[in-house]
């Protein structure tokens, strides 16, 4: 059955996810080349008003509001995607997200063994593959922790 995702779930997520994207006031290009600002927030798929160029500011308040909103966006996008995410428990349900945040629902749905691991509940080998890829490679210690809360359903 569903496994309810609390209040509390979604601060963790929230804090895990800000504490591993940085925030940035200033406008700056990703590693990718895209302008972002905030917790890692991408202007050039979804502009910011006031935010059209390197150096560009915005407030903590606004931060923090384009973060709830790319998260609550994100949540949805996995879910319609894997519908089986919700049957998982939190700390499991949330390293999916925290993946998707980072890389987009695309990049994720990328991951077509890992995520057969996870379905079939053999969290222990998802970790591995999630290990074995470019992105645990760009991401470094962000995977590490990832595969690890993976793996022992556990909050890192």
């Amino acid at each position: 059955g569903r496994m309810p995702f609390t209040e509390r779930d979604t601060e963790r997520l929230t804090a895990q996810i800000q504490a591993s994207e940085g925030l940035r006031l200033a406008a700056y290009r990703c590693t990718a080349g895209r302008l972002t600002v905030g917790f890692g927030h991408n202007c050039d798929a979804s502009p910011v008003p006031g935010v059209s160029r390197v150096g560009d500011r915005i407030t903590r308040e606004q931060a923090d509001d384009l973060f709830s909103k790319d998260l609550s966006a994100i949540v949805w996008e996995v879910r319609k995607a894997l519908p089986w995410v919700t049957t998982l428990d939190s700390p499991r349900q949330a390293v999916l997200y925290d993946m998707a945040f980072n890389m987009g629902t695309r990049g994720l749905l990328g991951f077509r063994n890992t995520l057969r691991f996870i379905e079939a509940g053999d969290y222990k080998r998802a970790a591995r593959n999630m290990l074995q890829s470019k992105w645990a490679d760009d991401v470094g210690r962000r995977a590490d922790r990832l595969a690890d809360q993976m793996a022992t359903g556990e909050w890192r």
